[in-house]
């Protein structure tokens, strides 16, 4: 639970004083409500919100130090604990744990950090500008158009780190205690696909390096051109390079392929994306895991086929939302 400092606290009296709730000054300090009403009894009692006299060890840290240390970390959420205890000035014999002990009190935790693309300044207003021309797009008379398109890597066997082995002291390199790994996650395979809210196409197996000349003659002719024959459909597909080839857009030009226009670095715009993530969770839940290429391309094509349509339906029900929120962060990263 996050610790209020004394000049919070005393705020934090002030507009108990002035007449706000518990529960709005809670939200503000990032606190529990808790915190707020045990503030106010320990003031009608006591007349004062200061610490009361306590047993135990002294405060290994002084009200600058803790103060140095909250705003050393919010100017930079990347620093790490023990270089912080590098960086405090003045002597002091202060652990990496008490620097994130004083953390912890600022409501400020070590987390796995979101994996977003690198955004640039021109990446970030070309988004708002597709975002603010898209607010109005509802999903019954546009959205619901639209075939949104991607192509997707899965690897046969992936190691994030996270997997955990119970072992005894000396048992790290035990044969049973080692999580063994072919290099790269042992290859993969590329699979393209597109949804619809009225359906999906077949997931079409993409080997070896993808051109404009293969993704036009093996993707786009026999596999996109069949969903796009409704004269109100509009055809998705980011800006990889086979996609804006001169030979990809003379092709859609040429067949009448309305195609939407869509921002660079955008994959959280596209609801493709968690659908590639759903794909992948189906196949690592398997009880038998693919042993091959051959048996991971099975199993993408057999899940994909038994992903139920309501859930693609949802994902695409949410592109008003992701407008709106591109454009609330002004381009920077979304939720989604």
């Amino acid at each position: 639970m996050a610790r209020l400092s004394r000049e919070d606290r005393q705020i934090a009296l002030g507009r108990l004083q002035a007449g706000q709730s518990q529960s709005a000054i809670a939200r503000h300090f990032h606190v529990s409500q808790s915190t707020i009403s045990r503030l106010w009894v320990r003031f009608e009692a006591t007349g004062s919100v200061a610490d009361l006299p306590r047993a135990g060890r002294p405060r290994a840290t002084t009200a600058a130090h803790d103060r140095f240390i909250r705003l050393r970390h919010l100017r930079n959420r990347f620093l790490s604990a023990s270089s912080s205890v590098q960086a405090l000035p003045g002597p002091h014999r202060l652990s990496d744990q008490t620097v994130r002990n004083r953390l912890h009190e600022a409501g400020l935790r070590a987390r796995r950090p979101h994996r977003g693309a690198v955004l640039t300044r021109r990446h970030r207003q070309n988004r708002v500008q597709w975002g603010n021309q898209h607010l109005r797009w509802t999903v019954r008379n546009h959205w619901r158009h639209v075939w949104f398109s991607d192509e997707s890597y899965f690897l046969l066997q992936r190691h994030d780190g996270r997997r955990r082995v119970y072992r005894r002291v000396n048992e790290r390199y035990a044969p049973n205690c080692v999580d063994e790994a072919p290099v790269h996650g042992g290859g993969g395979v590329m699979v393209w696909g597109a949804i619809n809210t009225a359906g999906r196409s077949t997931l079409v197996h993409v080997q070896g390096r993808i051109t404009a000349q293969r993704y036009v003659e093996e993707i786009l002719r026999p596999h996109a051109l069949p969903l796009l024959a409704d004269q109100d459909a509009i055809f998705q597909q980011d800006n990889a390079h086979p996609h804006t080839a001169r030979l990809t857009t003379q092709f859609l030009t040429d067949h009448h392929v309305q195609v939407l226009p869509w921002p660079s670095m955008s994959p959280d715009m596209n609801p493709i994306e968690h659908l590639w993530d759903e794909l992948d969770r189906r196949v690592r839940r398997r009880e038998e895991a693919p042993a091959n290429h051959r048996d991971l391309l099975q199993a993408l094509q057999e899940e994909w086929d038994t992903i139920p349509q309501q859930d693609i339906r949802h994902l695409i029900q949410s592109m008003p939302r992701r407008c709106r929120a591109v454009v609330a962060a002004q381009g920077s990263h979304t939720p989604y």
